[in-house]
């Protein structure tokens, strides 16, 4: 197993500190594991330091993340989530709605190390998964897939109508104790709710799903659902009247509006919102004092008692931030990403690591409140310590929001920013593909003109890359 921890210096002594911890908890998240197409027991990325394994959403988003800091673990990771049926059918397991997100963190791991193996692999996954929820979860009325929203698999994510008749603390809870004459409008027989962010990542999975036939050297067949979905995505979700988007469709949701983090980050990013309006709702995006939530408002059934947030609406989940901040920084939107960047860094130096879940408020870790069972009702549920999905994040935030970090089929690309009193950036040791990128970027005269540097996929050995930055970035 090798993992190459990158070095990162900026002299901003949190965001520095903050970088070392992330470092650590994703490294010592490692552990030996087998399932999946793993024939034996090897390295996985765990979800954190409270779970025995990886979970599917997790492995995506931190091979997304940061999955080159341990490129063979992330590839093990997202294998070991990967299920072959009787018939040697290849597909993605994990929860059914929000499973297809593994298309992602599988294109961000061929795009930092160019498997030919591992991409005949994910091709078959990603389209046989895609058709699995086609034929039992996609209406043919609109176009929509039905089902949860992404990691929301809490029941505090979703209104009254869901909470099962034993308070199971689970989404699909729901389905294992449906209330008299409960209709279920899907073949597959699941939520009948549609999602913002579930639906966005169908939608990139066609996309991923063309990519991978192209690097292979098949033809491109799914442009045109890709294409099919995303109008439908805006204009089923998109509310001309309040110039936002919908968090649930058909879920019985009183609220006027409801803003879900992943499903505009997701929607910036994956280009579901038109450039025309990216300005505006950027500008009108809730964030509490600590970061973009989950979910906001959230649920009422909630809301009885000051300072009290649900689980999953009304909380921040450092996972979200990192793919609002990736969205922010690929849009242009800096100085939003930064904020998002430096809120975080704050509570891991805080607390000498980065926990699962943190109050919107104080800011402290704080698991929030849901059901758990008839017995127990409501309570307040633990915030896990060294969640592995916050530290990859983090690591991502500060590659993307500080030194503009990119990659895709061309290569990975920088165009850094310094904030005020920062004069010089190093980072050494980020290992793409078959080279090693040791950056330093420096404050030049106002004179020189900004820089956006491209390393070739084809690069190989050490490249030594010294960038110019005219001006300093202010908050």
């Amino acid at each position: 197993m090798n993992c190459f921890i990158p070095l990162f210096a900026s002299g901003q002594s949190e965001i520095d500190t903050a970088f070392r911890i992330a470092c650590g908890d994703l490294t010592g998240n490692v552990a030996l594991f087998q399932d999946g197409l793993l024939n034996r027991p090897a390295p996985v990325i765990l979800a954190g330091a409270d779970y025995s394994s990886p979970w599917t959403r997790d492995a995506a988003f931190n091979t997304w993340y940061a999955g080159f800091v341990c490129p063979e673990v992330a590839r093990n990771t997202l294998l070991s989530v990967l299920q072959k049926d009787e018939n040697g059918i290849i597909t993605i397991g994990g929860e059914y709605w929000d499973k297809i997100i593994w298309a992602i963190g599988a294109w961000q791991y061929q795009l930092w190390n160019e498997d030919a193996a591992f991409a005949s692999v994910a091709l078959e996954a990603v389209e046989k998964t895609l058709a699995i929820m086609e034929r039992e979860e996609r209406d043919s009325a609109d176009g929509l897939f039905r089902g949860g929203a992404c990691f929301q698999d809490g029941i505090s994510a979703y209104p009254d109508q869901f909470v099962a008749a034993d308070w199971s603390s689970g989404i699909a809870g729901y389905l294992q104790n449906l209330p008299p004459g409960a209709v279920i409008a899907s073949t597959g027989g699941g939520l009948p709710m549609k999602a913002l962010s579930t639906n966005v990542l169908c939608c990139e999975a066609y996309r991923i799903a063309d990519r991978f036939r192209r690097l292979i050297g098949l033809p491109e067949i799914h442009a045109e659902q890709a294409s099919e979905l995303r109008a439908a995505i805006h204009r089923k979700f998109y509310r001309t009247d309040t110039a936002s988007y919908r968090y649930l469709l058909e879920a019985g949701d009183s609220a006027p509006v409801r803003q879900e983090g992943l499903g505009y980050a997701f929607a910036l990013l994956f280009g579901i919102m038109p450039e025309a309006i990216r300005g505006e709702l950027v500008s009108k995006v809730y964030r509490t004092a600590h970061g973009l939530p989950c979910v906001w408002p959230q649920i009422e059934r909630y809301a009885k008692a000051a300072g009290q947030y649900a689980r999953h609406s009304g909380t921040v989940w450092p996972q979200v931030n990192a793919a609002w901040c990736i969205a922010l920084a690929d849009n242009g939107f800096r100085r939003e990403a930064w904020k998002e960047t430096v809120l975080l860094a704050e509570k891991a130096v805080r607390d000498g690591m980065f926990h699962e879940v943190y109050h919107p408020d104080t800011g402290l870790p704080y698991g929030g409140i849901q059901e758990n069972g008839r017995e127990k009702g409501i309570v307040e549920w633990a915030s896990c310590p060294r969640q592995t999905w916050a530290a990859t994040g983090y690591i991502r935030m500060v590659l993307t929001a500080l030194l503009g970090l990119r990659v895709d089929s061309n290569g990975l690309s920088f165009s850094p920013i310094l904030p005020e009193g920062c004069d010089e950036i190093r980072l050494e040791g980020l290992h793409y593909r078959k080279a090693v990128v040791n950056l330093t970027v420096r404050h030049a005269a106002s004179s020189c003109a900004a820089e956006e540097r491209l390393i070739p996929a084809a690069a190989s050995g050490t490249v030594e890359l010294t960038m110019n930055v005219p001006s300093y970035f202010k908050e």
